[in-house]
């Protein structure tokens, strides 16, 4: 019986598979061109071999490390989105009232006002995970072959936005978005100007509406967090000249590693004749495990450097705002035909 981690395993020499296969054929070809071409005298000393990998090690090491706090910062962030926007949601249902207003309205009303501004919460998220999921030109993990392979695509992708925003906003807000660039910031204005309206009827006492609007100043606070990450790339020059940096040194490698195995082969063959002569095809496996180690350290910090991309390393933003959005409609006591499922899984990948 496979067990979780096997699964991951696999997953993981999956993922890898390609690059694996290029480094078995790249130190395949020079032990056969040690073996039957006279180039014995080409050999790289392991000095210089040893410095490179450590510069390397130590450059994608600095890698990994930016690229996570950069994924744990957007976690962070939309974490806070869910909180923020619970307490919006409590909020409403318990600071707009009849108590102050001059021409009290009925409870329907009251429920429809609640309801309207809940919707619009709903739509900002919704606008807010699309434009977190719009395309940048620095970000290309999602045009990777197993990516394309296994059809990693968040619902962004399968969904236009009009058609994830209906039932949600009304058609004078729609028409209103129509020509903003910036539509989560164009709904979060929405919500200020009727929070406005709703404390001019006396709906909203004035304490209570300035803590609405404290909510809104932390939604555009966390939107703006959330955009700086999108919008500000892991810096080219480090990404770019580490994966260089990488290649140079997996490419120089078997100059170095399979001469001293044919060394260790001759110094073996005193004592086992066939073992020594055989012994310099061993570097293959050693080759191929370094190699692979090098360069998933290296792509597990390039596949994290873009949170928001849409890849299965990425913070699972589309399901966070579907959380969110099940629980404000929850509350309001919306019936459960009128509730969305939450997104489903894709190769053991949330989005």
């Amino acid at each position: 019986m496979y067990t979780k981690y096997t699964y991951r395993v696999i997953d993981l020499a999956l993922w890898t598979r390609f690059a694996t296969l290029n480094f078995f054929v790249i130190i395949l070809a020079w032990v056969c061109a040690y073996q039957f071409l006279p180039i014995q005298w080409l050999r790289i000393p392991w000095s210089p071999i040893a410095l490179i990998g450590t510069a390397v090690a130590f450059v994608i090491g600095f890698q990994n490390n930016a690229a996570y706090s950069r994924i744990w910062e957007a976690r962070k962030i939309w974490g806070g989105i869910v909180n923020t926007s619970r307490t919006f949601g409590m909020y409403l249902q318990d600071m707009l009232t009849n108590e102050g207003a001059r021409n009290p309205t009925s409870d329907d009303e009251l429920k429809k006002e609640i309801r309207i501004i809940t919707y619009r919460h709903i739509a900002w998220l919704t606008a807010l995970r699309y434009a977190m999921r719009s395309p940048r030109s620095w970000e290309i993990q999602l045009e990777a072959r197993t990516n394309q392979e296994w059809q990693i695509l968040p619902p962004e992708k399968k969904v236009a936005f009009h058609t994830a925003l209906e039932g949600y906003i009304e058609k004078e807000d729609l028409k209103y978005l129509e020509n903003k660039n910036n539509k989560q910031t164009a709904l979060l204005y929405l919500q200020s100007h009727h929070l406005r309206k709703l404390k001019e009827m006396g709906i909203i006492w004035r304490f209570a509406f300035l803590k609405l609007e404290g909510i809104l100043e932390e939604l555009f606070t966390l939107q703006g967090k959330s955009e700086r990450i999108k919008n500000f790339p892991y810096p080219r020059q480090y990404a770019t000249l580490n994966r260089y940096f990488m290649l140079i040194f997996i490419l120089l490698l078997p100059i170095a590693l399979v001469p001293q195995f044919l060394d260790i082969g001759s110094k073996i063959m005193t004592e086992h004749d066939v073992l020594g002569k055989l012994f310099h095809w061993l570097s293959i496996p050693v080759y191929v495990s370094i190699a692979w180690i090098f360069h998933t350290m290296e792509r597990i910090g390039r596949s994290s450097e873009n949170p928001f991309e849409g890849i299965s390393n990425d913070v699972p933003i589309s399901t966070i705002a579907r959380g969110i959005e099940i629980d404000l409609l929850q509350n309001l006591g919306e019936a459960p035909e009128n509730i969305p499922e939450q997104f489903p899984e894709n190769n053991n990948v949330q989005f």
